[in-house]
């Protein structure tokens, strides 16, 4: 009887979202630059695959695929690879470290680190940024958090340095490591020596990663608020609370911050302003980080569904029903929005309209990223590659 009494108000008698809807004649900006190629050599170089995070990779690979070569981790693949260099550098829940020949699946290289790994390598400039977590959930009751630089071609450690406990991916950018930790802290590191160069504390836990648009980063933290942080001095832009906790990392484009909340809803808000421009409740618990893709911001929820919003107004444009609840975050390739969801099935649907194109007998968080060449899809303890 108690579990069930839990169980009801953790489902029922927590806050939910309110509908706002937008409008395309504030702080909207209809169409998206063209983003600038990924350096040579790197195909997919972070969670999200861009500093801004929308999870758009112009790679042509659209389904159905077929499966070429499978990976055994052995153990929880929560977050996905990031690909450069002919290669895949994933992360695995109980704190290793491979780097797997993107052709045929086989390790080139391993490091085994005293923290869990919950989150996406981000790799510049022949150094891959992976941070690590101390938890007993997989028997590293290790404290703390820690953020490390090894060298992509052989995985020797170049350096490391403490922060609060992280599942934060990293961000790599203008020589800068950024990354957020449970004590509320962003951490702005110098790429090259893990020297820090300013730290932020903000009103809570920070479980998401930071994106970066406009020489501002944006986040979201468990006290309930979004903020924009300058990039070269941490300083407070904007800041906009009371909104539930944010686990979602936030996604910017067309002049706005979107994100996903526990409040069950999804919210836009100004770039510039950080004003609430839109927000859409759903059903469940939006753990999911969205995708941005065709003027359409595309997130999971823990209610089953997995939903297109316009990005101007906040309207459902089309949903998908799943066969469970949705927590990681989609990738689109190719026109096709990839998601997984806890019942451990990978979709594909089409973008335009939420065709159903494939599905795959296996995922539960963040499923996709992809070369020139591949699909990788990453289930909850193998890896993945797809071609046509």
């Amino acid at each position: 009887m108690l579990a069930a009494a839990a169980v009801y108000a953790l489902h029922h008698l927590h806050p939910h979202a309110h509908t706002v809807r937008g409008s395309t004649t504030t702080e909207f900006t209809p169409t998206l630059p063209k983003p600038p190629p990924p350096p040579p050599g790197i195909a997919w170089p972070t969670y999200g695959y861009d500093a801004a995070r929308l999870r758009a990779a112009p790679m042509k690979l659209r389904p159905p695929l077929h499966r070429v070569w499978t990976f055994h981790g052995r153990a929880l693949l929560e977050f996905p690879p990031a690909v450069a260099y002919g290669r895949l550098y994933l992360p695995t829940f109980d704190g290793r470290l491979y780097a797997l020949d993107a052709a045929t699946g086989d390790v080139v290289w391993r490091r085994k680190v005293d923290r869990c790994g919950w989150a996406s390598p981000a790799v510049a400039a022949h150094v891959v940024y992976v941070t690590f977590i101390g938890s007993a959930e997989c028997h590293h009751p290790r404290a703390g958090g820690e953020v490390d630089a090894f060298a992509a071609s052989n995985g020797r450690l170049r350096w490391r340095r403490e922060v609060g406990p992280t599942e934060s991916s990293p961000l790599v950018a203008d020589g800068t490591v950024f990354v957020g930790d449970w004590d509320g802290v962003v951490w702005a590191l110098d790429a090259r020596t893990g020297a820090v160069r300013w730290r932020t504390r903000l009103d809570g836990a920070i479980k998401g990663s930071l994106a970066l648009a406009g020489r501002r980063l944006f986040i979201g933290t468990y006290g309930g608020s979004v903020y924009a942080l300058a990039e070269r001095s941490g300083r407070v832009l904007w800041r906009s609370g009371g909104h539930g906790s944010f686990y979602s990392s936030p996604a910017v484009a067309y002049g706005r911050v979107f994100i996903g909340s526990l409040d069950d809803g999804v919210y836009a808000f100004g770039q510039s302003s950080g004003d609430l421009l839109w927000s859409r409740p759903t059903g469940g618990y939006v753990y999911a980080s969205p995708a941005v893709a065709d003027r359409l911001v595309l997130v999971g929820s823990y209610d089953h569904r997995f939903y297109a919003l316009d990005a101007g107004t906040g309207a459902v444009r089309w949903s998908y029903a799943a066969n469970g609840p949705i927590s990681g975050a989609a990738s689109v390739i190719d026109g096709v929005v990839w998601f997984s969801t806890f019942a451990k099935r990978t979709y594909a649907l089409r973008v335009s309209d939420g065709r159903l194109l494939q599905t795959w007998p296996d995922g539960k968080y963040s499923p996709a990223v992809a070369d020139a060449h591949h699909v990788y899809l990453t289930g909850f303890g193998r890896e993945y590659a797809l071609v046509r």
